[in-house]
């Protein structure tokens, strides 16, 4: 029974870490989009939006997944770990979106929140979930 109570804090502690990092993703996507992104998902369905938000989300989840997986049963360095890569995948992301907006015209921004579907938006997204996936796979 002592097993089962202490493999459910160590997934509480996980789960924890891993709602905090996409609170702060979800965080950093709001800052990007003009107006507010709750609004712009739950009231208006924007579609674009929703994509972005989701691939962010995608990309941090399977960052702390791995950090999880490569922590070798060593619960300390398993939740740092995923703190500090999800952290670092958060970073990059919001770079990577940075530097696809100043190679790219117009303010992907500002596409974010067009009613309409716009392609770069699945650009964008495809750069979260690529970012994830990278750091991911650098964790070992």
């Amino acid at each position: 029974m002592q097993h089962l109570v202490t493999d459910l804090l160590v997934t509480l502690a996980y789960g924890v870490v891993g709602v905090v990092l996409m609170a702060v993703g979800y965080l950093l996507v709001d800052l990007a989009t003009p107006g507010k992104l709750h609004e712009l998902i739950w009231a208006e369905r924007n579609r674009n939006a929703t994509l972005l938000l989701a691939s962010n989300l995608v990309g941090v989840g399977t960052v702390v997944v791995a950090a999880i997986v490569a922590s070798d049963d060593d619960f300390m360095l398993g939740l740092v770990g995923a703190a500090a890569y999800g952290f670092l995948g958060l970073v990059l992301m919001a770079v990577a979106f940075v530097l696809l907006d100043v190679a790219t015209p117009g303010k992907l921004g500002e596409l974010l929140v067009d009613p309409d579907p716009h392609p770069a938006v699945w650009i964008s997204a495809t750069v979260h979930v690529a970012t994830g996936a990278i750091i991911a796979a650098a964790i070992s």
